[in-house]
């Protein structure tokens, strides 16, 4: 969709031109909603790692945090993107070395020499067992339950259809970038999960939630890999590393829910006032709002910060969820009008591997782990002793999704749109000047670099 018709708004903009507006207007909310930077939450429990939650009270982790990133957004693009860079570089070396760090390990490289290999996939297995359930059954639940939990760190892939509307020639760069996005999730992401499963045991005491487990980020995986392995010094610089990660990604979560509830104040879909920006083009009434909405971390202060985190993770899941959802949705109704309007697939410039059926599949999946996001609640309590805390986390933003569709379309009367009637085309010369300018530019740029020198072209594609 993104490459046949870049557009500023984010992809709620193609929910409401081929779906329904009351699904652009709920996305949107659902979209804020989930980028409330609870990451703080998670600065929270890294830093108790040094300072135990007894001696000071779990407030100060919060409130520090929370100061530091809105201070960075109120600074402008400017600081923001500068900041983003060095985090984000800092992120690269660090999985980097920890990837190599798990496989030398693995391989008896630690202080100890123990080359644990894959010791831990026979004892204690591969597989959990997810009490009070036993056998298959047990390993199965154990399984959906990590599932559903590890959706949450893929949330943010989506972003690319937020920057689409300022990318240079989006219908080139933006396939790229998904292209980089897929190797980096399998590098970064399953690479990293695999190789810390050959070092650390499911059961160790020492994970989060493991019984009599730490409730600090001594309890990181990737700290327990290298204690386990009896490394001294790493766990703190480790630990100094997830500070950044969090901060990092506090300050991208700050910025996009402020841009996202100024885009929805610029449509009218939000209060005029949280559309006004600042000389430097920050958004501060929305910046104000999104810090204030990111106070729901000082729960933190009230109760364990692991048990806080459980809530947010899940509150927020179902959120990105939920915008998975109508993306996928709006792709499958953008398909459906392409091939009611006569358009040939051909003409589009990026298509997705999977296409249509790639679509119904994810939506299938997406929906079934939105249902049974915390069915936990459902095995281990009883009427009794119903966990209704995580229940209401885990399902609250299925309630507030449906009321916004709904409440919007019986308010403004909107109408469900057609595949013949939808809109294909406002809008799409401006982009196919744009791009034939772009192919004009880098031919030019091509048959200057024909008569660059060896060095200097060398010396080109460093710098």
């Amino acid at each position: 969709m993104a490459t046949w018709l870049p557009g500023q708004g984010g992809f709620a903009i193609y929910a409401t031109r081929f779906v329904d507006p009351a699904l652009g207007f709920a996305m949107g909310y659902v979209y804020w909603f989930k980028y409330l930077p609870n990451q703080v939450n998670a600065v929270a429990l890294v830093l108790q790692y040094w300072v135990p939650a007894d001696r000071v009270n779990p407030g100060v982790f919060i409130a520090v945090p929370l100061v530091a990133v809105v201070l960075l957004n109120a600074f402008g693009i400017r600081i923001f993107g500068e900041v983003e860079f060095w985090f984000s570089a800092a992120k690269i070396v660090v999985i980097l070395g920890v990837i190599i760090l798990t496989l030398v390990l693995a391989a008896g490289g630690g202080p100890n020499h123990h080359a644990t290999g894959f010791q831990y996939y026979r004892n204690p297995g591969a597989f959990a067992k997810l009490a009070p359930a036993t056998g298959a059954l047990g390993r199965f639940l154990a399984f959906w339950a990590t599932m559903v939990n590890a959706v949450f760190a893929y949330m943010g892939t989506e972003l690319l259809g937020v920057t689409v509307g300022e990318a240079k020639n989006p219908r080139r760069n933006i396939p790229r970038a998904i292209r980089l996005t897929f190797w980096r999730i399998g590098i970064f992401y399953i690479l990293s999960t695999f190789l810390l499963g050959l070092v650390v045991p499911y059961n160790s005491k020492r994970l989060a939630f493991a019984a009599n487990a730490s409730t600090s980020a001594a309890a990181s995986p990737f700290v327990v890999a290298v204690q386990l392995a009896g490394i001294k010094v790493l766990p703190g610089l480790l630990n100094g590393a997830l500070l950044i990660f969090c901060i990092s990604a506090s300050n991208t979560d700050l910025y996009v829910a402020t841009r996202t509830l100024h885009g929805l104040a610029i449509k009218g879909q939000a209060p005029a006032l949280l559309a006004k920006t600042s000389s430097t083009g920050v958004p501060y009434y929305a910046l104000g709002v999104s810090a204030l909405g990111a106070c729901i971390s000082f729960m933190n202060a009230g109760t364990n910060s692991a048990q806080v985190f459980t809530y947010l993770v899940d509150a927020v899941s179902v959120f990105g969820l939920l915008t998975w959802i109508s993306i996928l949705v709006s792709h499958i109704c953008f398909v459906r009008a392409r091939r009611a309007q006569g358009v040939d697939d051909r003409s589009v410039p990026w298509k997705s591997p999977l296409g249509l059926v790639g679509s119904y599949v994810a939506l299938f999946l997406c929906c079934l782990i939105v249902l049974t996001k915390n069915f936990c609640v459902f095995i281990h309590g009883s009427y009794e002793n119903f966990d209704y805390k995580n229940f209401i986390a885990g399902y609250l933003g299925l309630p507030i999704y449906l009321a916004l569709i709904f409440g919007w379309k019986l308010y403004h009367k909107t109408e469900r749109v057609l595949p013949a009637t939808a809109d294909l085309f406002t809008g799409k010369d401006e982009f196919d000047r744009d791009e034939q300018e772009w192919i004009a530019y880098a031919e030019s740029r091509r048959e200057q670099r024909k008569m660059l020198k060896w060095y200097e072209k060398i010396l080109g594609y460093l710098f």
